[in-house]
């Protein structure tokens, strides 16, 4: 390892906290920065469907979508939204988006996403253990359902690409599956179950639990919004946080679908978009599933959480800064009615969060060739949650001079600039 450095790390989200702790727990002296407090509604990571998705080596692009997509936009019941006085500047992202689900791109995706995700159980417990985050872990099984078996079969791409990286399932029928849960509705009758998964209960108090003991073992919190960053000689770099310059060994830019001006002012085309993901969070449900389940046509996950029953995914193109939309949120509650068609709830709050998405489904994650004092930690997509304490894990690693035991080259940072 390295001597002790200050180290700031940009965004209070999962996968900053998560590389904060870690390198605290690496003996640096660590200072945290976000405008927004860990566990926040406003953070990202607060509104995730909770679940540590280690199978989800699957990118969004594969082979076909760019038929189908449009076909989505236009159903009133299809998970795929878009903001239309958007798409011009979509565009330039979207194309080679789309492109990279070819096949042969879609496995070299998978290859790359799935040691950063496989592990995630044990990687959310290494950072949890003996904190109070802990108690908000759960582990158990994990269902996609289907309406039948060969509703099932129409996703044999992805499921091959699972297989192929070690994953395994059991096939379950109506029967069976009614027997775990007699709720269900007639529109499911195929189950595709995954056993040793874990998801988490309560993501926003996760999160914030996480911080509160990364701050109570001698790392630094501050609530500031990072403007800038700056690049310093010997390879040293400086934030200015609320107008303060606070310099630093090194600064570690984990701030999300916010990432993207930060990297762009370093000289950077980090290829990043806004995928927007809706959540419904029914309060004191009337039923409830036993573990979390995948509804496999309307792309969501309905997760046992906690405070109530979360149901959460889809996804919409319309930038950072647009309003919510009703139709996404109407969308989730008329098809949690097909899961369960008896349920009721007390209350409901809805949620609207920016997963950083590249052309490539990739991370960003390592030194930047432009800034080396300056490392990216941003790009999860949809998988922030899942691969945020691996990533921490893997910076803190570079950070500290040992060699990750992964091959990095899949999320080098630059490799989108011209």
């Amino acid at each position: 390892m390295t001597d002790k450095l200050t180290i700031v790390v940009a965004g209070g989200g999962i996968t900053g906290v998560s590389t904060a702790e870690w390198l605290r727990r690496d003996g640096h002296d660590v200072t945290l920065i976000d405008r927004i407090a860990p566990g926040d509604s406003g953070q990202t990571s607060y509104g995730n469907g909770g679940i540590l998705a280690c199978c989800a080596v699957v990118p969004v692009p594969t082979p076909g979508l760019w038929k189908k997509a449009p076909g989505m936009l236009l159903d009133r019941d299809g998970p795929l939204f878009l903001r239309w006085s958007y798409l011009p500047r979509l565009l330039p992202w979207l194309i080679p988006f789309l492109r990279n689900g070819r096949r042969d791109k879609v496995e070299a995706i998978a290859a790359a996403l799935a040691p950063l995700v496989g592990d995630s159980v044990e990687q959310h417990l290494a950072l949890a253990r003996g904190t109070p985050a802990e108690r908000w872990i759960s582990k158990g099984e994990y269902s996609y359902l289907y309406r039948d078996r060969a509703a099932f079969l129409g996703d044999a791409f992805g499921f091959a690409l699972r297989k192929a990286h070690g994953f395994a399932w059991e096939e379950r029928d109506r029967n069976t599956i009614l027997e775990i849960d007699p709720g269900i509705g007639p529109n499911y009758g195929f189950a595709a179950t995954f056993t040793d998964y874990g998801w988490i209960t309560d993501p926003g108090r996760y999160v914030a639990d996480l911080a509160a003991w990364f701050e109570g073992q001698g790392g630094r919190l501050r609530q500031a919004e990072i403007s800038e960053i700056l690049p310093l000689e010997g390879g040293r770099a400086a934030v200015i946080a609320n107008g303060e310059r606070i310099e630093a060994d090194r600064v570690v830019v984990a701030t999300g679908a916010w990432s993207g001006g930060l990297a762009r002012a370093l000289g950077h085309e980090p290829a990043l978009e806004s995928e927007r993901g809706y959540h419904v969070w029914l309060r004191r449900p009337s039923v409830s599933p036993p573990h979390p389940y995948m509804l496999a046509d309307a792309k969501f996950v309905v997760t046992p959480m906690e405070a109530g029953l979360r149901c959460a995914g889809l996804a919409e193109y319309g930038g950072l800064d647009a309003p919510a939309s009703k139709a996404p949120i109407e969308l989730l509650k008329r098809r949690i009615r097909k899961l369960y068609p008896t349920l009721t709830w007390e209350s409901e709050d809805s949620w609207l969060g920016h997963r950083p998405s590249t052309i490539d489904s990739l991370p960003l994650i390592g030194p930047s060739p432009k800034a080396p004092g300056v490392v990216f930690a941003f790009g999860a997509q949809h998988l922030g949650l899942t691969m945020g304490p691996k990533t921490g894990r893997l910076v803190a690693d570079l950070i500290g001079g040992n060699k990750p035991n992964i091959d990095m080259a899949p999320y080098k940072v630059g490799r989108f600039d011209n």
